[in-house]
């Protein structure tokens, strides 16, 4: 068991070539051995202790660098439940330390090449070529001196060139919108987006059967990316069959099982079709989805990293290895966020760093408990972020009682109060309790609506679509207006709202 840190969930990386000489190769071996006694170390060649309060975030079973997932909780790690949340670890620690803004901070990816080799004389020579300390004696006589340039010095350790990730805001850099959701979200109207799950099969008809429920409703609609760790018709070629029958898709882009190339080159081909909103996530573990299991370490990257890279593509015209993009794609970037998932306070650092890499909309889980999503809410707010991103908040309306429960029971990140339980519970049959769901999906609505701070909603009607016309027209929440970009060209320069989110 490491001293300060969880046990690690995966092994230490080894080198992917043996070309070092013997002294490095038992160099190496030291360093592995009393980094793994101390942090539970995986020599991931980047180490950034310095940042999470000398808890090594590698030991968390995804190998999550920027922060915890919608899934953790205190009591234990959603993936093992043997064992803690690392990050829950690293914010309890950072929280007593006074360095949870340190935790803004968007670390990179690891670098394949430098995975499994040492890093303390790597350390030692960048200290000697800096020639800009921290040097030991000023600990004592110039402590702010000395502070200073410890801190740059591990900044300069822990961002590659190729990364050189921080924790400030990088809002969009263009003004037109990119998407005809962003355009509508603009308006400052109650926007509200739906969500398809992709068929199981290789026919798109049913996609065209519920988009044609859906399209006058919506504004967008999700395509989710293999949920679950469960696979289906992938959410891009779902999103070009929503385009074709007249409707905007959020492509669900989520990391696991995808390289950092394969990322960019299925982002890029989304843009050549059309595809203009992305919401990026981490995923589901493997453990999560059906036997046999996936071999459960293909996380290359997480969803802030992600977003981080997708906004600089699309911004700065290159690819993360430093290539140029002739015809940088256009993305209107989203997040997703657990409300309920850690204490408020805790989440509202995780969805500060989204904000700041690039995320200008957030859909967040499904909310039961609105005075918990309020508590959300204002964290937020005390982080001065509601002007700087959409939130669209999640509701699924329950179609039995049977779903109350999974939900209350099963899901990470959901709470459903026992009253809403009860009232399923007590609803009587097959059609009572779908009357009671819509009941009770109306009631949230109205909440959501007269909410400060969010900018529409998020309907995720799992596998009951055609129950969202009803629920727009019952509940009053406008339709989508803006039906087409060129409308928005058309307006006067002195008329087209801020590019930044406006509380409703």
């Amino acid at each position: 068991m490491p001293l300060f840190s969880p046990r690690r969930y995966q092994p230490p990386f080894y080198p992917t070539r043996r070309d070092e000489s013997f002294p490095m190769r038992a160099f190496t071996t030291f360093e592995r051995t009393v980094k793994g006694w101390l942090f539970g170390c995986r020599m991931c060649g980047n180490c950034i202790l310095q940042e999470t309060a000398f808890v090594c975030p590698m030991t968390c079973p995804k190998g999550l660098r920027n922060g915890l997932c919608g899934g953790a909780t205190p009591e234990a790690c959603e993936v093992d439940p043997s064992r803690p949340c690392t990050w829950y670890v690293i914010y309890e620690r950072a929280e007593r330390m006074g360095r949870l803004d340190k935790l803004l901070e968007i670390n990179a990816p690891i670098d394949g090449t430098r995975a499994g080799r040492e890093t303390w004389l790597d350390m030692f020579n960048l200290w000697r070529e800096r020639k800009q300390g921290p040097y030991p004696l000023d600990f004592v006589t110039k402590r702010e001196k000395f502070n200073g340039e410890w801190d740059s010095y591990f900044y300069d350790l822990r961002q590659p060139d190729w990364w050189q990730g921080d924790g400030l805001y990088h809002p969009p850099a263009y003004d037109e919108p990119n998407s005809l959701l962003e355009a509508n979200l603009r308006t400052g109207l109650f926007v509200t987006t739906g969500e398809i799950a992709p068929p199981l099969g290789a026919s798109g008809n049913i996609i065209l059967k519920k988009v044609g429920w859906l399209k006058d409703y919506v504004a967008a609609a999700n395509f989710t990316d293999n949920a679950s760790a469960s696979a289906r018709m992938n959410s891009m070629a779902s999103s070009k069959i929503c385009i074709d029958a007249g409707m905007e898709p959020v492509m669900q882009l989520q990391a696991r099982d995808r390289s950092r190339v394969v990322i960019e080159s299925d982002a890029m081909g989304a843009a050549g079709l059309g595809i203009r909103n992305i919401l990026c996530l981490s995923g589901d573990h493997h453990r999560f989805g059906p036997a046999p299991m996936a071999k459960p370490d293909q996380f290359d990257m997480d969803a802030l990293q992600m977003i981080w890279m997708l906004r600089r593509m699309r911004d700065e015209g290159r690819y993360l290895d430093g290539r140029n993009i002739k015809n940088p794609p256009r993305f209107f970037l989203g997040a997703a966020a657990s409300p309920f998932g850690a204490p408020p306070k805790y989440e509202a650092i995780r969805a500060e760093k989204k904000i700041n890499a690039g995320a200008q909309f957030i859909q967040t889980q499904p909310i039961f408990d609105h005075e918990g999503f309020v508590d959300w809410l204002e964290a937020l707010d005390k982080r001065n972020l509601l002007d700087k991103v959409y939130i669209l908040a999640g509701l699924i309306p329950l179609k039995s009682a049977r779903a109350a429960h999974f939900m209350a029971d099963d899901v990470p990140g959901v709470v459903v109060p026992p009253e809403i339980v009860k009232r399923m519970d007590e609803a009587g049959d097959k059609d009572g309790q779908q009357e009671e769901g819509v009941a009770i999906a109306l009631e949230m609505i109205e909440k959501l609506k007269n909410t400060p701070g969010i900018n529409g909603m998020h309907m995720m009607a799992v596998h009951w679509e055609a129950i969202v016309p009803r629920l727009v027209e019952e509940s009053g929440v406008p339709r989508p207006v803006i039906q087409s970009l060129e409308e928005v060209s058309a307006e006067p320069a002195g008329e087209r709202p801020a590019n930044v989110a406006q509380p409703t």
